[in-house]
């Protein structure tokens, strides 16, 4: 099956950065897209950024001017670096890949395990 594993989360002071990373691996077919989630306590799980095969890059509006996402396709790692962190930024952060394992199968959602993201005042 398909595994994904998150690194690059900590604490660190407000204005600071952090740099995440994740590597799909296992029996991968083909990968439409990756990005990264966070969820907040008492928060719902939210888009922070996405980017497509085809190089579509989504934000969400909070992130705007703040977060880059990359991704290096033949790794198999998508990457987000978070500059200009806040507070409110606190959250889990959970690398996602959609994508197939076989030809013609119905793309489906991988998720990693989760990262911690504390940003201090």
């Amino acid at each position: 099956q398909v595994q994904l594993v998150e690194s690059g989360g900590g604490l660190v002071q407000a204005g600071g950065s952090l740099s995440l990373s994740c590597a799909a691996s296992g029996t991968i077919f083909s990968i439409n897209a990756m990005g990264w989630y966070r969820q907040a306590p008492g928060k719902q799980r939210e888009l922070v950024a996405t980017i497509t095969t085809g190089g579509t890059i989504d934000y969400a509006d909070s992130v705007k001017g703040r977060f880059t996402i990359s991704r290096d396709y033949v790794k198999n790692t998508v990457y987000l670096q978070m500059n200009s962190l806040k507070p409110e930024d606190t959250a889990v952060f959970f690398c996602n890949a959609r994508g197939r394992v076989r030809p013609l199968s119905q793309a489906r959602d991988y998720w990693g395990q989760g990262t911690q993201v504390t940003v201090s005042p």
